[in-house]
């Protein structure tokens, strides 16, 4: 099959440019960040460099839980304090580096905060609001559930619902490669699911578990469309804006919420804030770490999502991948599954083969016409 892609970006102020992708050709694909000065961004040309970045967005995505496994007596509500301004940090940072390298750009960082519209605005802050509600309730429904509930019902439901509503507002790429493989992964994610179950001896999950993570698989199913929405249209945010946004949204949200869960639990005892401040300050730097892992595999995404041919459709459900990542560390690095019966190991097996067909489905959208 002839592999045929044009990728020409026609943005005012852009220079335009084609590259040529097939079977049939000589020329090879490069990697390629252009610090363009007329637009004072620093954004990927070429479709090699987006997948490279959604790639890496899934990376950080599946890897920033284990700074919260560094130390289990370390509650999560109260790691969580420092995961936020690690994140809100890592979107300064960001805005003030890669989005703001020509500074007389209108849309560089502070212009284009200050040019954006009202509702991009609104809809990157909810974005933020909506994503820290999924998160806390995901984490409240493992704790409840477990992981055997949680990630197939949480994880699926979030894929689904993002990619579909994603794809309604910018439908790029091959639609038939793309849910083909979302199907993939929501296969691969009941997969490990199933092997987490095997650990735990098929244990029952309460009405209460399974409601947290429908109602967690709702809101991060609903954070990106919010996101992908503020990247368009008359006076959009550009990614390094949005993410700063989305950020704040996701600070500001987090004082009555977290601190709603740190008095009112779903498991164990009440906490105060003068538990947090009594922690040792190793715990505060692995929840700022943990947060900036996250917010470079995000701002990662947003910008391949910004990339025209990509969009986020393909660039959200290709970094929700990041179960794998998370699995990966959890049979090799934490040893979740050491002394695991030969069910579970086969599920494990045919679970990374699900998610490898998934997500090269999900590269390819792009790239097949």
């Amino acid at each position: 099959m002839r592999l045929r892609a044009v990728f020409a970006d026609l943005r005012p102020g852009w220079k335009s440019k084609c590259v040529l992708y097939g079977t049939d050709t000589h020329s090879s694909q490069r990697l390629e960040f252009r610090r363009g000065p007329p637009t004072g961004l620093i954004i990927p040309h070429t479709y090699s460099a987006a997948l490279v970045l959604m790639l890496f967005s899934m990376l950080c995505w599946g890897s920033w839980a284990n700074t919260q496994k560094i130390d289990k007596r370390w509650r999560f509500e109260l790691f969580y304090w420092d995961y936020m301004w690690g994140l809100l940090a890592c979107a300064l940072l960001f805005g003030l580096t890669f989005g703001n390298s020509n500074r007389s750009s209108p849309d560089s960082f502070f212009r284009n905060l200050s040019t954006a519209s009202l509702g991009s605005l609104a809809e990157a802050f909810f974005g933020g609001v909506i994503f820290n509600l999924g998160n806390l309730l995901l984490v409240a429904a493992i704790s409840v559930a477990g992981m055997a509930v949680a990630f197939p019902i949480g994880a699926g439901l979030a894929l689904v619902i993002g990619a579909v509503i994603n794809y309604i507002i910018s439908p790029k790429g091959n639609p038939i490669f793309l849910f083909d493989g979302i199907v993939l992964i929501c296969i691969a994610i009941v997969l490990d699911a199933l092997a987490y179950r095997g650990l735990s001896r098929g244990e029952k999950a309460s009405a209460k578990g399974i409601g947290l993570s429908l109602a967690c698989g709702v809101a991060v199913g609903l954070f990106y469309p919010f996101v992908a929405k503020a990247l368009t249209g008359p006076h959009h945010l550009g990614p390094y804006s949005v993410f700063f946004v989305f950020a704040l949204g996701a600070v500001v949200s987090n004082f009555p919420m977290n601190y709603g869960l740190m008095r009112r639990p779903v498991s164990g005892q009440p906490l105060r804030m003068k538990d947090y401040f009594e922690g040792r300050i190793s715990l505060h730097t692995w929840g700022v770490l943990g947060g900036a892992i996250w917010g470079i595999g995000t701002i990662a995404n947003f910008v391949a999502s910004y990339v025209p041919m990509i969009g986020p459709a393909t660039s959200f459900s290709l970094g929700e991948g990041n179960t794998m990542i998370s699995a990966i560390w959890g049979i090799f690095v934490w040893k979740e599954f050491h002394g695991a019966g030969n069910r579970v190991k086969i599920l494990l097996a045919i679970m990374f083969l699900f998610f490898v067909a998934g997500l090269s489905s999900i590269a390819l959208a792009p790239v097949i016409h």
